[in-house]
Protein backbone atom coordinates (compact mmCIF):
# COMPACT_ATOMS: atom_id res chain seq x y z
CA UNK A 1 0.00 0.00 0.00
CA UNK A 2 1.58 3.24 -1.17
CA UNK A 3 1.14 6.71 0.32
CA UNK A 4 -1.42 7.37 -2.40
CA UNK A 5 -3.27 4.20 -1.40
CA UNK A 6 -3.24 5.29 2.26
CA UNK A 7 -4.71 8.67 1.35
CA UNK A 8 -7.31 7.07 -0.91
CA UNK A 9 -8.35 4.59 1.77
CA UNK A 10 -8.60 7.39 4.34
CA UNK A 11 -10.73 9.50 2.00
CA UNK A 12 -13.00 6.54 1.26
CA UNK A 13 -13.69 5.99 4.94
CA UNK A 14 -14.49 9.66 5.57
CA UNK A 15 -16.55 10.05 2.41
CA UNK A 16 -18.58 6.98 3.33
CA UNK A 17 -20.58 9.23 5.64
CA UNK A 18 -21.99 11.04 2.63
CA UNK A 19 -21.99 14.73 1.76
CA UNK A 20 -25.12 15.56 3.79
CA UNK A 21 -23.82 13.89 6.96
CA UNK A 22 -20.45 15.62 6.60
CA UNK A 23 -22.12 19.01 6.15
CA UNK A 24 -24.32 18.37 9.18
CA UNK A 25 -21.28 17.35 11.24
CA UNK A 26 -19.45 20.51 10.17
CA UNK A 27 -22.38 22.71 11.18
CA UNK A 28 -22.82 20.92 14.50
CA UNK A 29 -19.12 21.14 15.34
CA UNK A 30 -18.62 24.79 14.35
CA UNK A 31 -21.82 25.72 16.16
CA UNK A 32 -20.46 24.03 19.26
CA UNK A 33 -17.43 26.29 19.10
CA UNK A 34 -19.67 29.34 19.14
CA UNK A 35 -21.36 27.90 22.21
CA UNK A 36 -18.10 28.48 24.08
CA UNK A 37 -18.37 32.21 23.46
CA UNK A 38 -22.06 32.16 24.26
CA UNK A 39 -21.35 30.35 27.51
CA UNK A 40 -18.90 33.06 28.56
CA UNK A 41 -21.48 35.76 27.86
CA UNK A 42 -24.15 33.86 29.81
CA UNK A 43 -21.68 33.33 32.67
CA UNK A 44 -21.01 37.08 32.83
CA UNK A 45 -24.74 37.84 32.86
CA UNK A 46 -25.41 35.26 35.58
CA UNK A 47 -22.54 36.64 37.64
CA UNK A 48 -23.91 40.16 37.33
CA UNK A 49 -27.43 39.04 38.25
CA UNK A 50 -26.29 37.19 41.37
CA UNK A 51 -24.13 40.08 42.55
CA UNK A 52 -26.87 42.64 41.92
CA UNK A 53 -29.44 40.67 43.89
CA UNK A 54 -27.31 41.34 46.97
CA UNK A 55 -28.31 37.99 48.50
CA UNK A 56 -24.77 36.79 49.08
CA UNK A 57 -23.72 40.13 50.56
CA UNK A 58 -26.62 39.97 53.02
CA UNK A 59 -25.65 36.45 54.08
CA UNK A 60 -22.07 37.60 54.59
CA UNK A 61 -23.25 40.55 56.70
CA UNK A 62 -25.48 38.27 58.74
CA UNK A 63 -22.85 35.63 59.55
CA UNK A 64 -19.60 37.48 58.93
CA UNK A 65 -17.00 36.80 56.20
CA UNK A 66 -15.17 34.22 58.32
CA UNK A 67 -18.13 32.12 59.41
CA UNK A 68 -17.98 28.54 58.15
CA UNK A 69 -21.76 28.33 58.32
CA UNK A 70 -22.08 31.56 56.34
CA UNK A 71 -19.61 30.39 53.67
CA UNK A 72 -21.46 27.09 53.29
CA UNK A 73 -24.77 28.92 52.92
CA UNK A 74 -23.26 31.29 50.37
CA UNK A 75 -21.95 28.28 48.42
CA UNK A 76 -25.37 26.63 48.42
CA UNK A 77 -27.22 29.79 47.37
CA UNK A 78 -24.65 30.58 44.70
CA UNK A 79 -24.89 27.09 43.19
CA UNK A 80 -28.68 27.14 43.13
CA UNK A 81 -28.91 30.66 41.69
CA UNK A 82 -26.33 29.88 39.03
CA UNK A 83 -28.34 26.86 37.94
CA UNK A 84 -31.62 28.78 37.96
CA UNK A 85 -30.37 31.81 36.04
CA UNK A 86 -28.45 29.66 33.57
CA UNK A 87 -31.26 27.14 33.00
CA UNK A 88 -32.56 28.60 29.70
CA UNK A 89 -29.08 28.49 28.21
CA UNK A 90 -28.52 24.97 29.54
CA UNK A 91 -31.76 23.73 27.99
CA UNK A 92 -30.85 25.31 24.67
CA UNK A 93 -27.22 24.16 24.51
CA UNK A 94 -27.52 20.74 26.15
CA UNK A 95 -30.96 19.55 25.05
CA UNK A 96 -32.73 21.63 22.38
CA UNK A 97 -29.72 21.93 20.10
CA UNK A 98 -28.73 18.31 20.66
CA UNK A 99 -32.26 17.24 19.75
CA UNK A 100 -32.18 19.38 16.62
CA UNK A 101 -29.04 17.61 15.42
CA UNK A 102 -30.34 14.14 16.38
CA UNK A 103 -27.62 13.76 18.97
CA UNK A 104 -30.11 12.89 21.71
CA UNK A 105 -33.54 11.32 22.02
CA UNK A 106 -33.90 12.12 25.70
CA UNK A 107 -37.30 13.61 26.62
CA UNK A 108 -37.16 17.12 28.06
CA UNK A 109 -38.65 16.09 31.40
CA UNK A 110 -36.06 13.34 31.81
CA UNK A 111 -33.32 15.83 30.99
CA UNK A 112 -34.69 18.28 33.55
CA UNK A 113 -35.07 15.53 36.16
CA UNK A 114 -31.48 14.38 35.74
CA UNK A 115 -30.31 17.99 35.73
CA UNK A 116 -32.07 18.55 39.05
CA UNK A 117 -30.32 15.53 40.55
CA UNK A 118 -27.03 16.78 39.16
CA UNK A 119 -27.67 20.19 40.70
CA UNK A 120 -28.15 18.64 44.15
CA UNK A 121 -24.93 16.65 43.87
CA UNK A 122 -23.01 19.63 42.51
CA UNK A 123 -24.34 21.93 45.20
CA UNK A 124 -23.22 19.63 48.00
CA UNK A 125 -19.74 19.06 46.59
CA UNK A 126 -19.24 22.64 45.44
CA UNK A 127 -20.28 24.09 48.80
CA UNK A 128 -17.71 21.93 50.61
CA UNK A 129 -15.05 22.96 48.10
CA UNK A 130 -15.95 26.64 48.52
CA UNK A 131 -15.73 26.39 52.30
CA UNK A 132 -12.28 24.82 52.14
CA UNK A 133 -11.14 27.30 49.50
CA UNK A 134 -12.04 30.35 51.60
CA UNK A 135 -10.52 28.81 54.70
CA UNK A 136 -7.37 28.32 52.62
CA UNK A 137 -7.44 31.92 51.39
CA UNK A 138 -7.65 33.21 54.95
CA UNK A 139 -5.09 30.78 56.35
CA UNK A 140 -2.44 31.05 53.64
CA UNK A 141 -2.89 34.73 52.82
CA UNK A 142 -1.14 35.90 49.65
CA UNK A 143 0.20 32.44 48.83
CA UNK A 144 -3.22 30.76 48.89
CA UNK A 145 -3.09 30.07 45.15
CA UNK A 146 0.00 27.86 45.60
CA UNK A 147 -1.82 25.57 48.03
CA UNK A 148 -4.94 25.55 45.87
CA UNK A 149 -3.38 22.78 43.77
CA UNK A 150 -3.50 20.42 46.74
CA UNK A 151 -7.16 21.25 47.34
CA UNK A 152 -8.04 20.65 43.69
CA UNK A 153 -6.05 17.39 43.69
CA UNK A 154 -7.94 16.14 46.74
CA UNK A 155 -11.33 16.97 45.28
CA UNK A 156 -10.63 15.60 41.83
CA UNK A 157 -9.27 12.41 43.36
CA UNK A 158 -12.40 12.07 45.50
CA UNK A 159 -14.64 12.55 42.46
CA UNK A 160 -12.66 10.02 40.43
CA UNK A 161 -12.84 7.48 43.24
CA UNK A 162 -16.52 7.99 44.04
CA UNK A 163 -17.82 8.70 40.54
CA UNK A 164 -18.19 5.12 39.26
CA UNK A 165 -19.44 3.87 42.63
CA UNK A 166 -21.84 6.55 43.84
CA UNK A 167 -22.44 9.21 41.18
CA UNK A 168 -22.54 7.64 37.71
CA UNK A 169 -25.03 4.87 38.68
CA UNK A 170 -27.53 7.60 39.60
CA UNK A 171 -27.74 8.67 35.96
CA UNK A 172 -27.16 5.41 34.09
CA UNK A 173 -27.42 1.67 34.57
CA UNK A 174 -24.09 -0.16 34.41
CA UNK A 175 -24.19 -3.88 33.77
CA UNK A 176 -21.69 -6.58 32.82
CA UNK A 177 -21.32 -7.05 29.08
CA UNK A 178 -24.04 -9.53 28.02
CA UNK A 179 -23.13 -13.19 27.49
CA UNK A 180 -21.96 -14.03 24.00
CA UNK A 181 -19.06 -13.68 21.61
CA UNK A 182 -18.56 -10.01 22.39
CA UNK A 183 -18.13 -10.67 26.09
CA UNK A 184 -15.80 -13.59 25.45
CA UNK A 185 -13.64 -11.43 23.17
CA UNK A 186 -13.52 -8.52 25.60
CA UNK A 187 -12.69 -10.74 28.56
CA UNK A 188 -9.78 -12.19 26.58
CA UNK A 189 -8.54 -8.68 25.82
CA UNK A 190 -8.86 -7.68 29.46
CA UNK A 191 -6.97 -10.76 30.62
CA UNK A 192 -4.11 -10.01 28.22
CA UNK A 193 -3.85 -6.51 29.74
CA UNK A 194 -4.15 -7.80 33.34
CA UNK A 195 -7.48 -6.02 33.78
CA UNK A 196 -10.06 -7.86 35.93
CA UNK A 197 -13.04 -8.90 33.82
CA UNK A 198 -15.38 -7.28 36.34
CA UNK A 199 -14.04 -3.89 35.24
CA UNK A 200 -15.83 -4.15 31.85
CA UNK A 201 -19.33 -2.67 31.67
CA UNK A 202 -22.06 -1.72 29.27
CA UNK A 203 -24.21 1.30 30.16
CA UNK A 204 -27.41 2.79 28.77
CA UNK A 205 -25.72 5.85 27.27
CA UNK A 206 -28.56 6.07 24.76
CA UNK A 207 -30.66 7.56 27.55
CA UNK A 208 -28.79 10.85 27.19
CA UNK A 209 -27.01 10.64 23.85
CA UNK A 210 -27.10 8.96 20.47
CA UNK A 211 -23.32 9.27 20.20
CA UNK A 212 -21.13 6.24 19.57
CA UNK A 213 -18.92 6.31 22.65
CA UNK A 214 -16.99 4.49 25.36
CA UNK A 215 -14.93 5.71 28.30
CA UNK A 216 -12.60 4.93 31.14
CA UNK A 217 -13.59 6.32 34.53
CA UNK A 218 -12.59 5.93 38.13
CA UNK A 219 -9.29 5.59 39.91
CA UNK A 220 -7.56 2.66 41.56
CA UNK A 221 -10.06 0.08 42.74
CA UNK A 222 -12.98 2.00 41.19
CA UNK A 223 -11.45 2.26 37.69
CA UNK A 224 -13.51 0.68 34.91
CA UNK A 225 -14.12 0.60 31.17
CA UNK A 226 -17.68 1.36 30.10
CA UNK A 227 -19.09 1.06 26.59
CA UNK A 228 -22.36 2.71 25.61
CA UNK A 229 -25.20 0.55 24.40
CA UNK A 230 -25.18 2.77 21.29
CA UNK A 231 -21.77 1.34 20.40
CA UNK A 232 -22.95 -2.23 21.01
CA UNK A 233 -26.02 -1.62 18.88
CA UNK A 234 -24.22 -0.07 15.91
CA UNK A 235 -20.85 -1.80 15.86
CA UNK A 236 -19.59 -5.12 14.57
CA UNK A 237 -17.63 -7.45 16.83
CA UNK A 238 -14.33 -6.24 15.37
CA UNK A 239 -15.34 -2.60 15.86
CA UNK A 240 -16.22 -3.24 19.51
CA UNK A 241 -12.86 -4.95 19.98
CA UNK A 242 -10.99 -2.07 18.33
CA UNK A 243 -12.79 0.55 20.40
CA UNK A 244 -12.31 -1.45 23.59
CA UNK A 245 -8.64 -1.76 22.73
CA UNK A 246 -8.47 2.03 22.64
CA UNK A 247 -10.09 2.30 26.08
CA UNK A 248 -7.85 -0.45 27.45
CA UNK A 249 -4.97 1.72 26.24
CA UNK A 250 -6.18 4.61 28.37
CA UNK A 251 -6.52 2.25 31.32
CA UNK A 252 -3.16 0.49 30.98
CA UNK A 253 -1.17 3.62 30.12
CA UNK A 254 -2.51 5.41 33.20
CA UNK A 255 -3.77 8.46 31.35
CA UNK A 256 -6.01 9.36 34.27
CA UNK A 257 -2.92 10.24 36.32
CA UNK A 258 -1.67 12.52 33.57
CA UNK A 259 -5.04 14.25 33.43
CA UNK A 260 -5.00 14.67 37.21
CA UNK A 261 -1.54 16.23 37.08
CA UNK A 262 -2.55 18.62 34.29
CA UNK A 263 -5.66 19.67 36.21
CA UNK A 264 -3.67 20.40 39.35
CA UNK A 265 -1.00 22.36 37.49
CA UNK A 266 -3.61 24.29 35.55
CA UNK A 267 -5.54 25.06 38.72
CA UNK A 268 -2.48 26.62 40.37
CA UNK A 269 -1.84 28.84 37.34
CA UNK A 270 -5.49 29.85 37.06
CA UNK A 271 -5.79 30.70 40.75
CA UNK A 272 -2.58 32.74 40.52
CA UNK A 273 -3.90 34.75 37.58
CA UNK A 274 -7.29 35.08 39.25
CA UNK A 275 -5.60 36.56 42.31
CA UNK A 276 -3.90 39.18 40.10
CA UNK A 277 -7.01 40.43 38.32
CA UNK A 278 -9.65 39.84 40.98
CA UNK A 279 -9.95 43.36 42.44
CA UNK A 280 -10.63 45.32 39.21
CA UNK A 281 -12.94 42.65 37.80
CA UNK A 282 -14.87 42.45 41.05
CA UNK A 283 -15.32 46.23 41.10
CA UNK A 284 -16.63 46.05 37.54
CA UNK A 285 -19.37 43.65 38.64
CA UNK A 286 -20.10 45.72 41.74
CA UNK A 287 -18.84 43.17 44.26
CA UNK A 288 -16.30 43.45 47.06
CA UNK A 289 -12.73 43.74 45.72
CA UNK A 290 -11.48 41.71 48.70
CA UNK A 291 -10.91 38.17 47.46
CA UNK A 292 -11.32 36.83 51.02
CA UNK A 293 -14.96 37.95 51.10
CA UNK A 294 -17.19 35.01 50.09
CA UNK A 295 -19.89 37.39 48.87
CA UNK A 296 -17.64 37.95 45.82
CA UNK A 297 -17.68 34.23 45.03
CA UNK A 298 -19.56 34.68 41.71
CA UNK A 299 -16.78 36.94 40.43
CA UNK A 300 -14.10 34.51 41.59
CA UNK A 301 -15.71 31.64 39.71
CA UNK A 302 -16.40 33.77 36.64
CA UNK A 303 -12.72 34.70 36.35
CA UNK A 304 -11.62 31.10 36.84
CA UNK A 305 -14.11 29.97 34.19
CA UNK A 306 -13.00 32.60 31.69
CA UNK A 307 -9.33 31.80 32.23
CA UNK A 308 -10.09 28.08 31.95
CA UNK A 309 -11.63 28.73 28.55
CA UNK A 310 -8.46 30.49 27.42
CA UNK A 311 -6.40 27.55 28.70
CA UNK A 312 -8.52 24.99 26.84
CA UNK A 313 -6.24 24.70 23.76
CA UNK A 314 -3.27 23.75 25.96
CA UNK A 315 -5.35 21.20 27.86
CA UNK A 316 -6.75 19.81 24.62
CA UNK A 317 -3.23 19.36 23.27
CA UNK A 318 -2.36 17.12 26.22
CA UNK A 319 -5.60 15.17 25.79
CA UNK A 320 -4.93 14.61 22.08
CA UNK A 321 -1.57 13.08 22.95
CA UNK A 322 -3.34 10.54 25.15
CA UNK A 323 -5.88 9.77 22.42
CA UNK A 324 -3.09 9.15 19.91
CA UNK A 325 -1.39 6.82 22.37
CA UNK A 326 -4.63 4.92 22.99
CA UNK A 327 -5.20 4.52 19.24
CA UNK A 328 -1.68 3.20 18.85
CA UNK A 329 -2.23 0.76 21.72
CA UNK A 330 -5.36 -0.58 20.02
CA UNK A 331 -3.53 -1.02 16.72
CA UNK A 332 -0.58 -2.78 18.35
CA UNK A 333 -2.58 -5.13 20.60
CA UNK A 334 -5.81 -5.72 18.67
CA UNK A 335 -4.47 -5.10 15.16
CA UNK A 336 -7.82 -4.34 13.54
CA UNK A 337 -7.04 -1.13 11.63
CA UNK A 338 -10.07 -1.30 9.36
CA UNK A 339 -12.40 -1.94 12.29
CA UNK A 340 -10.87 0.96 14.22
CA UNK A 341 -11.23 3.20 11.17
CA UNK A 342 -14.88 2.30 10.58
CA UNK A 343 -15.65 2.76 14.29
CA UNK A 344 -13.97 6.17 14.29
CA UNK A 345 -16.07 7.24 11.30
CA UNK A 346 -19.16 6.71 13.45
CA UNK A 347 -17.87 9.41 15.83
CA UNK A 348 -17.47 11.82 12.91
CA UNK A 349 -21.22 12.41 12.98
CA UNK A 350 -20.74 14.66 16.00
CA UNK A 351 -17.10 15.67 15.53
CA UNK A 352 -16.34 17.00 12.04
CA UNK A 353 -13.60 14.74 10.64
CA UNK A 354 -11.79 17.31 8.49
CA UNK A 355 -11.18 20.43 10.60
CA UNK A 356 -8.53 23.00 9.76
CA UNK A 357 -5.29 22.79 11.69
CA UNK A 358 -6.25 25.87 13.71
CA UNK A 359 -9.72 24.56 14.47
CA UNK A 360 -8.30 21.27 15.71
CA UNK A 361 -5.62 22.98 17.82
CA UNK A 362 -8.11 25.33 19.50
CA UNK A 363 -11.17 23.17 20.01
CA UNK A 364 -10.61 19.44 19.52
CA UNK A 365 -10.10 17.16 22.51
CA UNK A 366 -9.34 14.31 20.07
CA UNK A 367 -7.21 14.29 16.94
CA UNK A 368 -9.39 14.68 13.87
CA UNK A 369 -11.04 11.48 12.68
CA UNK A 370 -9.26 11.93 9.36
CA UNK A 371 -5.85 11.86 11.08
CA UNK A 372 -6.84 8.88 13.20
CA UNK A 373 -8.11 6.91 10.20
CA UNK A 374 -4.94 7.78 8.29
CA UNK A 375 -2.88 6.44 11.18
CA UNK A 376 -4.85 3.19 11.08
CA UNK A 377 -4.37 2.88 7.31
CA UNK A 378 -0.66 3.58 7.65
CA UNK A 379 -0.43 0.89 10.33
CA UNK A 380 -2.25 -1.52 8.02
CA UNK A 381 0.21 -0.76 5.22
CA UNK A 382 3.19 -1.31 7.51
CA UNK A 383 1.86 -4.68 8.67
CA UNK A 384 1.19 -5.77 5.10
CA UNK A 385 4.70 -4.77 4.11
CA UNK A 386 6.20 -6.59 7.11
CA UNK A 387 4.39 -9.84 6.27
CA UNK A 388 4.87 -9.64 2.52
CA UNK A 389 6.96 -12.49 1.07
Amino acid sequence: MTEADIEAATANYIDSLGADALAKAAAYTSGGHWLILGGLVVSAIVTLLIVRTGILARIETRFGPSSARGILLIGIVYSLLSTLFGLPWAIYSQWWRETGYDRTSQPLMDYLGQSAIGTVITTVMLSIFILLLYLLIRKAGRTWWIWSGGLVAAFVTAVLLLGPVLIEPIFNTYEPVPEGEVRIALEEMAAEADIPSDRLFMFDGSRQSNNFTANVSGLGSSARIAISDVAFGEASLDEVKAVTGHEVGHYVLGHIWRILGVLVGTAIVLFFLTNLVFSPVSRFFGASPNIAHPSSLPVLFFIIGALSTLATPAQNAVTRIGENEADQYSLETVNLPDALASALVKTAEYRYPRPSGLQEALFYTHPSVEKRVRRAMKWKAEQEQATAP
